[in-house]
């Protein structure tokens, strides 16, 4: 059975990659697996907001099917604590139930987050809404128990994935899902080293189009950093060569364990997003009425799986969060 090393990043739009024709964004380590395994064209989230895209993901359903339809307010405690998805049976559990060692690292965004969730045999999430801020004292879950950790989440989960990877039982196989925030709003206190860089960009890849000509502004669109455009681009742009490091850190320990070779590595995002595109900042709930913008929906979607998958393809289907819970599930040999 393959191992799989599943990552999905909080807001990382298609367009955000050297991969899909970003012309100023570093990122050699999501290049390297996009040349050197199987990058989805037009891959897209079936809803532009996080907790409904995620639900589609562990659930292969539709936000009509299983019931989340915007983003749960985990600021709101007794709302998060409800079980959102029922008696669906996700993802993990049918890995699980199947032979596999399951185990989330950073974002869940499901509902009941603190706690752990069926299917899992190791979950460390990031415990609240402040745990996106990238400053010191974030919360996380750790097997149920919150507790507070300082230093930049992003690093923070990578370590805790690499922990993972370390301890676990060798005699099966894993699947490991590390769910990045960064990305996500607000856009600020990122690394310096890497958004003094960013300053000095033309954002070419973002057009000039200042102006949502379909309803009114809302959510992210109204954010302070919206007064001070160049500065959160630099930010959101450092937030991926962030994000990038992190993954180069995890193909690295798969290296150094002898694992590469056995282990499927999917890289997306639950939904993307408009970085003044269209005068607009967030992804669906930037604006009311909700948008389905190209920006707002189009994901990156990269497969890569040494001596299993042809490099170097790039494939055209159309496919969202839906097919891809389908895909893993086929690709690890379980039926459904």
């Amino acid at each position: 059975m393959t191992n799989i090393l599943m990552f999905m990043t909080d807001d990382h739009a298609q367009w955000a990659l050297p991969a899909y024709g970003n012309r100023e964004i570093i990122a050699p380590t999501l290049t390297y697996l996009a040349n050197t395994g199987v990058r989805m064209a037009n891959a897209f989230t079936p809803t532009p907001v996080c907790s409904p895209a995620r639900a589609s993901f562990w659930t292969g359903l539709f936000p009509s099917q299983h019931g989340i339809h915007d983003y749960i307010n985990e600021d709101d405690k007794e709302r998060e604590k409800l079980d959102w998805l029922g008696d669906e049976v996700t993802l993990a559990s049918r890995l699980q139930e199947s032979g596999y060692t399951t185990a989330l690292c950073g974002k869940w965004h499901c509902g009941n987050g603190r706690k752990k969730q069926p299917g899992f045999d190791v979950w460390q999430s990031t415990g609240s809404v402040t745990a996106r801020y990238n400053n010191l004292d974030n919360e996380y879950s750790d097997e149920g128990e919150v507790y507070r950790k300082d230093g930049y989440e992003t690093q923070i989960i990578t370590d805790n994935a690499v922990h993972f990877l370390r301890e676990r039982d060798t005699e099966k196989p894993f699947f490991l899902f590390v769910g990045y925030t960064t990305t996500h709003s607000p856009w600020v206190n990122h690394p310096e080293r890497l958004v003094s860089h960013y300053r000095n960009c033309r954002f070419e890849d973002i057009p000039e189009d200042t102006v949502y000509h379909f309803g009114r502004l809302a959510g992210e669109s109204t954010l302070p950093s919206r007064f001070d455009e160049r500065e959160a681009q630099a930010q959101y742009y450092a937030c991926v060569t962030q994000i990038d490091e992190q993954v180069g850190r995890l193909l690295d320990e798969l290296d150094a364990l002898k694992l590469r070779d056995d282990t499927l590595v999917i890289y997306t995002a639950d939904h993307g997003l408009n970085c003044g595109h269209h005068g607009v900042w967030g992804k669906g709930n930037g604006t009311r009425p909700l948008n389905m913008l190209e920006e707002s929906i189009r994901v990156p979607l990269i497969f890569n799986h040494p001596g299993n998958l042809f490099a170097g393809q790039v494939r055209s289907e159309f496919t969202d969060h839906t097919d891809l819970f389908k895909t893993v599930l086929d690709y690890a040999g379980i039926n459904v």
